[in-house]
């Protein structure tokens, strides 16, 4: 089993940059795009510097933000590589990213933002929701990449219809993104159990994620969703796990905390070869608590 890290760190000295719409739009076009370049390659340089904390610290896979090329599919801010002054030299130094990955033995995901919904009613929606899932899916190819993953969107008004128009939608991806997309259950809509028959009829893995499940429960116990969600998948399952900001009997049991209560893990996925990301808002600090809790001290679950 590995763990992940979330897309920044709350004490390292790493960081990701990006730019507003607004700032890029009142500069002359030739300057915007000398300054995303600029961007993008400190961004790859950053995604190296991540990779190299999570092998020296034995973290075994970083998720990606959606932004490390800023503004990338922005109406407005939008670019090719060719367009950018540093286009080459960028793509090279994401491909060092997996070069380097490769050798260390870690993973890399994508999660795109939560404007990413492929079952909109809006077509405009969909479609820049396919831009954007192409986008993540053009990095990470160069960088080794094998998730992205999304929600299942809206259900306005009928379950049902929406899934077959989220199935459907999938149809319209191009090959590199279709074989890396996975869809996750959520903490308001879509239960384990209302993907699964999605996963098993078009393929996608489901991303299970434990928190969720406790918030927006079904009739599948942990168990019982984990087997049903690990036999979606055709390479290593991937998981996700957060607790909840005030407890579960607290308000809002859905906010994430800063750690892990090693409670919350799920027993039966201690020896399963997936894996969880880590989705707390002390990242990598919560990682290695949680990694050094589950190597010295027994699990005893606690039902919500």
């Amino acid at each position: 089993m590995r763990l992940g890290l979330c897309c920044i760190f709350r004490d390292q000295p790493i960081r990701f940059r990006n730019s507003t719409a607004t700032a890029i739009t009142r500069m002359k076009r030739s300057d915007a795009l000398a300054k995303l370049s600029r961007l993008c390659l400190d961004n790859a340089d950053a995604l190296l510097a991540s990779l190299q904390f999570c092998a020296t610290h034995d973290i075994g896979c970083f998720r990606v933000n959606s932004q490390v090329l800023p503004l990338k599919t922005h109406p407005q801010c939008g670019y090719s590589m060719a367009d950018l002054p540093d286009g080459e030299a960028i793509i090279r130094r994401f491909r060092k990213c997996k070069a380097f990955a490769r050798k260390h033995g870690l993973r890399t995901s994508f999660h795109p933002d939560q404007f990413v919904v492929l079952n909109s009613l809006r077509p405009e929606v969909v479609d820049g929701s396919i831009r954007e899932i192409e986008y993540q899916a053009m990095v990470a190819e160069w960088i080794g990449a094998d998730v992205i993953n999304v929600h299942g969107g809206g259900a306005f008004g009928d379950k049902r219809k929406s899934l077959a128009d989220f199935a459907r939608n999938l149809d319209r991806l191009s090959s590199r993104a279709r074989m890396r997309i996975t869809v996750e259950n959520d903490d308001k809509l879509f239960t384990p159990a209302d993907l699964l028959p999605v996963c098993r009829a078009t393929g996608i893995p489901l991303v299970y994620d434990v928190h969720h499940h406790r918030c927006n429960p079904d009739d599948l116990s942990v168990e019982e969703a984990t087997e049903q969600a690990i036999a979606t998948w055709d390479r290593e399952p991937m998981f996700h796990i957060s607790s909840p900001l005030a407890g579960w009997k607290g308000p809002r049991p859905e906010r994430h905390h800063d750690f892990i209560d090693v409670r919350d893990f799920p027993k039966c996925w201690r020896s399963q070869n997936i894996t969880v990301e880590v989705e707390a808002k002390a990242k990598e600090l919560a990682v290695l608590r949680l990694k050094k809790q589950l190597r010295n001290r027994p699990l005893r679950l606690r039902t919500p």
